[in-house]
């Protein structure tokens, strides 16, 4: 199991706090600091089974700056979107869980670290 974490998200925070109380076998990936490459973008929302526009932070500045809210959400336009969390990986929703099962959720919740946990 790999957790995505921003160390400055409260929600992160909270994931990790339990899963060391839950005492959960995982990897940390600062994803700030270890950029996914946009293949691993892609693996990862293939394992969420989301696009890569619904795990975008809508309210970040780079979202703005780039226009995302005008951006076409449709298949042809899924590369420009994940080249964009590549190059600008603030817009990553987290935190991010990949299970060991080969899925993965956005575990903004206990209840979601705790699905995460039973995979």
């Amino acid at each position: 199991m790999e957790i995505w974490i921003n160390p400055a998200c409260s929600k992160c925070r909270s994931a990790l706090t339990l899963l060391d109380a839950e005492g959960a076998d995982y990897t940390v990936r600062r994803y700030l600091e270890d950029v996914p490459s946009e293949a691993e973008i892609a693996e990862v929302l293939d394992r969420l089974g989301l696009e890569p526009w619904d795990i975008v932070r809508t309210g970040e500045a780079a979202a703005g700056e780039l226009g995302l809210k005008d951006w076409p959400r449709d298949a042809s336009s899924r590369g420009r979107w994940i080249g964009a969390l590549a190059a600008h990986p603030k817009l990553i929703q987290r935190p991010i869980i990949t299970a060991d099962d080969g899925t993965a959720l956005v575990a903004r919740t206990d209840e979601a670290v705790r699905d995460a946990l039973s995979r």
